[in-house]
């Protein structure tokens, strides 16, 4: 919410439908993010999105998923895959360095250069509930 989000949900909540379709007046969300890469959040993403809306898949890692096909073409959903950058880089860390953007909650470790590969494993692996590692030199 920090960071720019309307609203932040916690998947593990036993009342979500309830609360999105409270938070929604029942029409859901126009654009979910999902940046976990399995087939279990990504079917809540889909099934969170109101029809016609759209489910943004963040760098995920998972070669294959099942996937509710039916439901994304029946309700006329959009799935948009997201890798990489778009340029944006620059005017990130250009708000980053005026304090107008703060990540320090994103960061989970600090390591050096030297340990990238360790970290980069970690990363891929799911390990130690780490969302974000800087490597420095």
């Amino acid at each position: 919410l920090e960071i720019g989000a309307d609203f932040a949900i916690d998947p593990r909540d036993s009342q979500l439908l309830e609360k999105v379709q409270s938070i929604t007046s029942c029409e859901m969300f126009q654009l979910v993010y999902e940046a976990v890469g399995a087939s279990s959040p990504i079917n809540m993403a889909i099934s969170l999105v109101r029809k016609g809306g759209t489910v943004v898949l963040v760098g995920n890692v998972t070669p294959t998923i099942d996937l509710p096909l039916q439901s994304v073409v029946t309700r006329q959903i959009r799935l948009q895959g997201s890798c990489a950058i778009n340029g944006e880089y620059p005017t990130v860390l250009k708000m980053m360095a005026d304090k107008k953007l703060d990540v320090t909650d994103l960061i989970s470790k600090v390591a050096p250069l030297k340990e990238g590969k360790v970290w980069f494993d970690k990363l891929y692996n799911r390990e130690d509930n780490l969302l974000k590692v800087v490597l420095v030199p």
